[in-house]
């Protein structure tokens, strides 16, 4: 045991391995679970991309344990904007979560445009912009882009909310 603890030591990235191949495997038992009535006019159905998706997290999986047992590991971080000795921002990560619990707080009641523009308009602001006016009629486009960009490319409709018959 003892020889088996010090030959995994150092070695965490193994543990994201198991995380890629447990994921794998729930996506490839939750497709075969799938009830899809047989149809001829699409022979690839909707069980082909969980399955695809499913393959190659445990494809990635095996691939990062096996380089993980040889010897490889992941480099530290050395970005040249990231200092490691600097503690956490909270003046700043704490709004970015507020204007993110506020947008999932209020989707439903107020609408994907108005609680995305909020969204929007917080996190710059809590990133530091202080052009209100600007940072406001950019916010509106970005949600109104998304609502549209949804509804009209993939067929999703995002909630309207106080906006329902405008929108």
């Amino acid at each position: 045991m003892n020889k088996l603890v010090s030959r995994l030591k150092g070695r965490s990235e193994l543990g994201l391995a198991a995380l890629l191949g447990a994921v794998g495997a729930i996506v490839i038992l939750d497709a075969l679970s799938l009830n899809v009535p047989y149809s001829q006019t699409d022979p690839v159905g909707p069980k082909t991309l969980p399955y695809i998706v499913g393959a190659l997290l445990l494809v990635c999986a095996v691939l990062l344990a096996i380089n993980v047992l040889r010897g490889g590991h992941g480099e530290a971080e050395e970005g040249e904007d990231v200092d490691l000795t600097h503690p956490t921002d909270w003046r700043t990560v704490l709004p970015l979560l507020g204007a993110f619990v506020l947008n999932i707080a209020l989707i439903d009641t107020v609408g994907w445009v108005i609680s995305g523009t909020l969204l929007f308009w917080g996190s710059v602001w809590a990133l530091g912009s202080r052009r209100y006016v600007r940072d406001a009629v950019i916010s509106v486009v970005m949600a109104l882009g998304t609502f549209y960009g949804f509804y009209l490319g993939l067929g999703i409709m995002l909630p309207a909310g106080l906006l329902e018959g405008v929108l």
